[in-house]
């Protein structure tokens, strides 16, 4: 047998099973689900030969050979699939990488020089054709769930700096095709998370943010299957995200052979990295997988991979407790009597996590002044935190607290002191938005300012939890203090000093936990969610708009930690009025908080409250790290929404089903539920609603699923949740 297994040969089916073959060259990496291979070509190139559906180990694949070329004008090296190629001699598709050399050359030509297998790990390392320059690609696989974690590493071993102009973390390849169809995620701020798609035609697809951070714009999430798989628990999906929180790009291009490659990285706009001679530059990681399974499918194996392997306690992240923030019932007027009132009243309905929002800090009275001078506000809190968190504490909840760290106002003791700490071009506009300015996080000072401050912060405070907010994007991205050439690694910088502070944070705090916040969901990558536990969708909570808004948001991330509040009526994004029911059943379906002004509700909504939150409890599990299913989405004008949420070892099920408005008599659509044990047996119970009257009081997964089950659902705005419970002995 030609082919060396690597790591743990005799690993189940579920571990990584990386093999090389020294004949032909081949490398294969196969997990449970999925197998991906690649060749060493003779132009000494790492070529792509096939990534999809797992295929039997039989299955031997000859030495990989270039694509043949398309005339003179698109020879061999546009044409093969490469994994990775530099810029240089008749490249003209998207390259992966891109540098000039002090001497004005710019002409890159990697070839494959060795390999490293180390587990689950495989590294290959290649080299410019005459200059010193090494690129190693990293791949690390996921045997159980098949997702590919791939990266890339330039190192500078001539004998002066190199600029990187682009750099890709990885590329993907796809099989020839000409009826591919793209889906990507696009949004604004009060409207994020819309799924879009389109057809792949010849030429490029960019997908993009350059606003400094991720943005609301796109989202650095792709999937890409055939346009008639219409089904979305049926056909072959290619999907993936990148693991990167600054500016990013993506690009999706089908060449003159209709071939599909995609490329992901940092974006090349505005872009340089000064390398200097000896130094390494390490891409973000761009995380990949196929699914058989339909769009659903896709989803559910990122959901159950960002549970497992990115968030903070992976693979068993804590569940997201029931929050209360005071934002809508105070704003900025916060103060130590006020906060003590709403925590009561939180803590009356089952609430476990109070945040003070903003408000508390300097002289911050409105969003004109304060930011960056994060002392506690002694006319609001002349004993400073220590009561209202030791008042929180003995209601049995944790205490949390809002910060916006990256930002500064104009009116602060710190932009006074420190006028050059932000983001600027000497003698330029400094534009503010929401009346603050970006502070400039990729130098050394600013970042052990900010780091300072909360590290004092949670030291001094029992604090377990930080909303971290960033309210605008950048402008005017200038780092006058460095030296020309090295003033646009301000890119990469931020968001690496952005990184390390949260981790040495993580490390010298471990009990706090950290939302991401971005005006919303400007911030949700899986670089951030590698560094905190829950991230804000939108700012949008109004409870209709939000089943649009979380659905989006579900084709990519997890609905466990997707923060979902219940806020008042009406609603001021839409002025739309909405039953307290109907806005929590809306929450319940991600993690729940609440976000109303708690001082106007009246005892019959603290009631209802009581026992939403408590219903919540019951199925919070299965809603945060379940299997979710689409059975309705709401798109396309849908006048139905319908979730399923099935729990990981299929005990339970959770069904969530919303209504718009009746129209002319007809009947809610029948739910067929899916992901159920055909031979089980299920017991139903309604949570809120109801069902209609010939429905059984048990059946067998395979009834649920294909007689399908009625719910009485009319009106206008009308929701109502069940939930079906494994009967004892049937496993």
């Amino acid at each position: 047998m030609l082919f060396a297994a690597t790591s743990r040969a005799s690993a189940q089916a579920s571990k990584a099973n990386i093999r090389y073959n020294a004949t032909t060259r081949v490398f294969r990496i196969d997990t449970a689900r999925t197998s991906y291979i690649m060749g060493v070509n003779e132009a000494d190139q790492v070529q792509n030969l096939y990534w999809g559906h797992r295929l039997p180990n039989s299955d031997e694949f000859a030495t990989a050979k270039s694509m043949p070329g398309a005339a003179s004008f698109d020879p061999p090296i546009t044409t093969t699939p490469e994994e990775y190629t530099g810029w240089g001699g008749m490249l003209y598709v998207e390259p992966s990488l891109k540098v000039t050399f002090p001497d004005g050359n710019r002409d890159l030509v990697l070839k494959y020089v060795s390999y490293k297998i180390d587990g689950d790990q495989l590294s290959l390392l290649m080299k410019d054709i005459s200059r010193e320059v090494y690129v190693t690609l990293n791949y690390r696989a996921d045997g159980e769930i098949g997702i590919l974690r791939r990266s890339a590493e330039v190192e500078n071993r001539t004998d002066g700096p190199i600029t990187i102009e682009q750099v890709s973390a990885a590329t993907w390849n796809l099989p020839r095709g000409t009826d591919y169809r793209l889906r990507y995620l696009t949004g604004r701020w009060a409207g994020e998370w819309t799924i879009q798609q389109q057809p792949i035609h010849p030429g490029k697809t960019i997908l993009e943010s350059r606003r400094g951070t991720t943005g609301a714009q796109n989202n650095p999430w792709f999937a890409i299957d055939h346009e008639g798989d219409n089904d979305s628990e049926r056909g072959g999906v290619w999907f993936g995200a990148l693991g990167w929180s600054g500016s990013w790009q993506i690009s999706i291009e089908q060449d003159m052979l209709q071939q599909v490659r995609v490329n992901g990285g940092p974006n090349s706009f505005d872009f340089a990295y000064r390398v200097a001679k000896g130094g390494k530059f390490q891409t973000p990681e761009f995380y990949a997988g196929y699914s058989d399974e339909g769009i659903g499918g896709a989803s559910r194996l990122l959901h159950r991979y960002e549970i497992d392997s990115i968030l903070p306690g992976a693979p068993k992240p804590k569940l997201r407790p029931v929050l209360y923030n005071s934002w809508e019932a105070t704003g900025f007027d916060v103060n130590e009597a006020g906060q003590m009132a709403l925590a009561e009243k939180a803590a009356s309905i089952g609430v476990e996590r109070f945040v003070m929002d903003d408000g508390w800090f300097g002289q911050r009275k409105d969003d004109r002044a304060g930011l960056g001078d994060w002392y506690v506000n002694p006319q609001k809190f002349p004993n400073g935190l220590k009561p209202l968190i030791d008042k929180v504490h003995s209601l049995n909840m944790d205490f949390g607290l809002w910060v916006e760290p990256e930002m500064v106002n104009p009116d602060s003791d710190l932009y006074r002191k420190h006028p050059d700490w932000i983001l600027n071009f000497p003698g330029r506009p400094h534009t503010e938005g929401r009346n603050q300015l970006v502070l400039n996080l990729a130098r050394p000072d600013v970042r052990a300012y900010v780091f300072g401050f909360l590290d004092k912060l949670l030291t001094d405070n029992q604090i377990a939890f930080l909303k971290w907010d960033y309210n605008r994007n950048w402008s005017e991205p200038g780092w006058p203090a460095v030296p020309l050439d090295e003033q646009k690694d301000v890119y990469v910088d931020f968001t690496r000093n952005l990184y390390s502070i949260l981790s040495e944070l993580r490390a010298k705090h471990p009990s706090v936990e950290i939302e991401s916040c971005s005006g919303g969901g400007s911030r949700v990558d899986l670089g951030i969610m590698r560094l905190t536990d829950e991230v804000w969708p939108s700012d949008n909570t109004d409870a209709y708009d939000r089943l649009l808004i979380q659905n989006g948001f579900t084709y990519a991330y997890s609905p466990g930690v997707m923060m979902a509040w219940v806020t008042d009526s009406p609603s001021w994004a839409n002025q739309r009025a909405l039953s307290l029911e109907y806005r929590f059943l809306s929450s319940m379906q991600g993690s729940l908080g609440i976000g109303a002004n708690l001082n106007k509700w009246a005892p019959e909504d603290f009631a209802t409250a009581r026992k939403m939150i408590a219903q919540y409890k019951t199925i919070r599990e299965t809603v945060q790290r379940g299997e979710l299913y689409r059975l309705i989405a709401p798109e396309h004008g849908s006048e139905q929404s319908v979730t399923e949420s099935v729990a990981r070892d299929g005990h339970e099920a959770v069904v969530f089903a919303f209504l718009h408005s009746s129209n002319e008599l007809y009947p809610y659509p029948r739910l067929h539920l899916r992901g159920l044990d055909p031979d089980t047996q299920y017991r139903i119970n309604v949570l809120d609603g109801r069902l209609a009257s010939d429905t059984p009081e048990h059946a067998s997964g395979a009834y649920w699923m294909d007689r399908g089950i009625d719910v009485d659902l009319q009106g206008d705005f009308r929701a109502m949740t069940f939930r079906l419970e494994r009967i004892n002995g049937n496993q």
